[in-house]
């Protein structure tokens, strides 16, 4: 049954890092199961550990008796200064009484003479009910600790990049670098952009190609206009050389 009165506002932010301070120092800091927590609302345990909230929303460990179960901080608060830790023990089982009987003496060890059958020897109906009927109070039921969610693998990056007129491509798997960034051809860099068909990345990189050949274009220009000069140059300084007819 949930005890009346008990605060439900569950662990603060604060609360929680004044735990983890006192975890980390070696105590175990003592808590309230707040009505959320259902039948043991009220009693009182010890924080042993907590885990990751990113797994399971119950990631305060708490020991509770003999068990160590995860609790959501919904479920607990701060406890009251001055309330010691209560023991749990499954309550007593009650036993109905033995009905008194009358007449001669009745042993376990002893064999039991049939006596005459009279009112006062004979059992009732009420009384055999009485003694197969014993009332039995189940203790309190535990809280089924769930199974822990298994963390997610280190995820796969591939990068592209384009940087000083180069293209280069890396892959790293968490903070671990499965390919250093290497140089690859632009044709090879188009053709990956076209795999993922994002829209404005393949213009994005058909613009920067576009760029890199109108550049090409004008330094073969270049090139071609300065290898003619020195075509003729050379002709020249060939007829100069040449003797005279």
């Amino acid at each position: 049954m949930a005890s009346a009165g008990v605060d439900a506002r569950g662990l603060t932010t604060e609360e929680l890092d004044g735990i983890r301070d006192a975890l980390a120092a070696g105590r175990k800091p003592k808590v309230q199961f707040t009505e959320s927590a259902g039948q043991i609302a009220g009693q009182i345990g010890q924080v042993v550990g907590l885990e990751d909230p990113a797994v399971s929303e119950e990631w305060v460990v708490v020991k509770f008796g003999r068990d160590e179960l995860p609790f959501s901080p919904v479920d607990l608060r701060i406890a009251p200064k001055g309330v010691p830790v209560k023991k749990v023990a499954p309550p007593p089982v009650e036993q109905a009484p033995e009905p008194v009987l009358s007449g001669p003496e009745f042993l376990i060890d002893k064999p039991i003479a049939k006596p005459k059958p009279s009112p006062v020897q004979r059992k009732s109906e009420d009384d055999v009910d009485k003694e197969g009927q014993q009332e039995v109070t189940a203790p309190a039921p535990r809280k089924v600790a769930r199974p822990a969610k298994p963390k997610p693998g280190p995820s796969l990056t591939v990068t592209l990049a384009y940087a000083e007129g180069e293209w280069t491509v890396g892959a790293n798997q968490g903070a671990k670098a499965l390919a250093k960034p290497y140089v690859i051809r632009p044709a090879e860099a188009l053709k990956m952009v076209q795999l993922i068909d994002v829209p404005g990345v393949q213009e994005a990189v058909e613009q920067i190609l576009a760029g890199e050949r109108a550049e090409a274009e004008q330094q073969a220009q270049r090139l071609r206009a300065e290898l003619a000069e020195i075509e003729a140059r050379l002709a020249e300084l060939g007829e100069a050389g040449s003797p005279a007819s």
